[in-house]
Parts: structure tokens; C-alpha cells; sequence
């Protein structure tokens, strides 16, 4: 079944976005990391929400995920980011009520100018420790800025320990990808894409689960929000029919 429940939600996040105000930054994409990274000296707090919502398998399903990250520039070419934590709310399965997941970090390291260079490109690492959890990912970056377009394209690559003696091992290979255009200066709109595949023990290959869909940014001053609602493609029944991410941040 389609989540037309969920439209209502979306349409007041888009309200959100268009109505909020927002900072002079670079981030126009919610699933996808650009790599263009924030100028040495520079400071900033963003919050994450993720929803997903409605399986075929289970129509009452929903998973609200949060993030609250702290972003540095430590040079020009070097980002440095702190997750707080990393927390869930789940609805609708037997595992209701609220988690804590992990906290970590990430560094982004840039290669080459968006603008100026034939492609931007920057590289990506991560660490996430958490009580059940222990995870290392990383990411290559491309970026290419056309006048008042921009696209991205993420390649990440992650190894995942789960479980009481993190005996549970999870290789997932991600694509992500997202073209969005300037319309004025403080609004941004394009479309975003999602591809991922899951191996057990890094050995026995799952399914392909594929999402699309727009996203809109919206930024004034130091503040900004991004919204993109994706929508599965494919037909895996045990995958969220749909998903959306928020990101609201201000630099300080």
C-alpha cells in the first residue's frame, strides 16, 4: 500500500522548510554529502530527523531516528564532525519505545574544487560505538557545480559488529546521488536517490532496495533547513515503503 498516510506529515514539513529560516551554506541534500567542507574556524550544529514508515509487511510500522551533530572546520580542506547521539523512537513492532543507539565522529578530507576543478571530490570516514553496536564507514565524495546547478554522487562502503559480543557481522555497499537547482538565493530544489544492498558476514548478499524522490533547502543568515521525502522503487517487503529526512542547522 502506498504511504499516503504519511503525506499529510511531508506536507507540513515542506511548509516548515519554506516558511523557516535558514543559514548561507552549501547543503542542499539530506541523504547525500557534498564535498565541498566548511572553512577553517567555522562552527556548526545540526539536527537530524530520519522517518521511515510503512512496510509492506507491516503497515503500522514507523521509526523516527535523530542525530545531534556538531561540525568544525579545522582547516579549509579538513571538516571535523561529533555526533552527541544518535537515538530512535520505535512504533507499531514489538520493539516500541525508545533507544539509544551509538554516538561517534566523522572527517571529511578535500581532494578538489567543485568549481574550479573538473569534479569535486572529498573522502569520508566514520567511527560508531554504541552499547550493542560498533561501526566503521567510509565514503568517496563527488561533487560538480554547473552555474546554478549542483550534483553529487556518494559511494560508501560500511562494516557493521551488532549484537551482545558484536558477533553479528553486516557489510553494507550504499549509492546515493542528487542534482539540485538554485532558484533564488536562500532557495534550493532537485531530487535525491538511494541505493543499498546489505550482506550477512559480508558473504550472503540481500536485496536491492532503491528510493527516490525530491528534497527542497531553504537557508537566510546562519540558519537552514533541508527537507527530501523518498519514495521506495522497488518492491521489498520488508523495507520502509517510504522515508523522509530532515536537517535543521545554524552556524555559530
Amino acid at each position: 500500500m502506498p504511504p499516503f498516510r504519511s503525506l499529510p506529515a511531508v506536507i507540513l514539513l515542506l511548509i516548515i522548510g519554506v516558511i523557516s529560516p535558514a543559514p548561507a551554506g552549501q547543503r542542499r541534500f539530506a541523504f547525500s554529502y557534498e564535498a565541498d567542507t566548511a572553512p577553517a574556524g567555522t562552527r556548526e550544529f545540526e539536527q537530524w530527523l530520519t522517518w521511515k514508515s510503512d512496510k509492506a509487511t507491516n503497515h503500522d510500522f514507523d521509526e523516527f531516528t535523530f542525530r545531534e551533530e556538531f561540525e568544525f572546520g579545522i582547516t579549509d580542506r579538513l571538516q571535523l564532525g561529533i555526533y552527541l547521539a544518535d537515538w530512535r523512537i520505535l512504533r507499531g513492532t514489538s520493539d516500541d519505545g525508545t533507544t539509544f543507539k551509538d554516538t561517534g565522529f566523522d572527517l571529511i578530507y578535500n581532494l578538489t574544487d567543485p568549481t574550479t576543478d573538473w569534479i569535486g571530490s572529498a573522502l569520508y570516514g566514520e567511527v560508531l560505538v554504541g552499547p550493542d553496536k560498533f561501526v566503521l564507514e567510509g565514503k568517496l565524495l563527488l561533487q560538480k557545480n554547473i552555474g546554478k546547478w549542483m550534483l553529487v554522487a556518494n559511494t560508501v562502503v560500511e562494516a557493521e559488529w551488532e549484537g551482545d559480543d558484536l558477533e553479528e557481522k553486516i557489510g553494507v555497499w550504499q549509492n546515493t546521488f542528487g542534482v539540485s537547482y538554485q532558484v533564488c538565493p536562500a532557495l534550493t530544489i532537485g531530487a535525491e536517490a538511494r541505493h543499498e544492498i546489505e550482506f550477512a558476514d559480508w558473504e550472503e548478499d540481500g536485496e536491492h532496495v532503491l528510493y527516490a524522490g525530491p528534497n527542497f533547502s531553504y537557508r537566510k543568515k546562519n540558519f537552514y533547513i533541508v527537507v527530501a521525502p523518498l519514495f521506495q522503487v522497488t518492491s521489498i517487503a520488508s523495507e520502509p515503503d517510504f522515508m523522509t529526512r530532515t536537517i535543521f542547522g545554524f552556524h555559530f
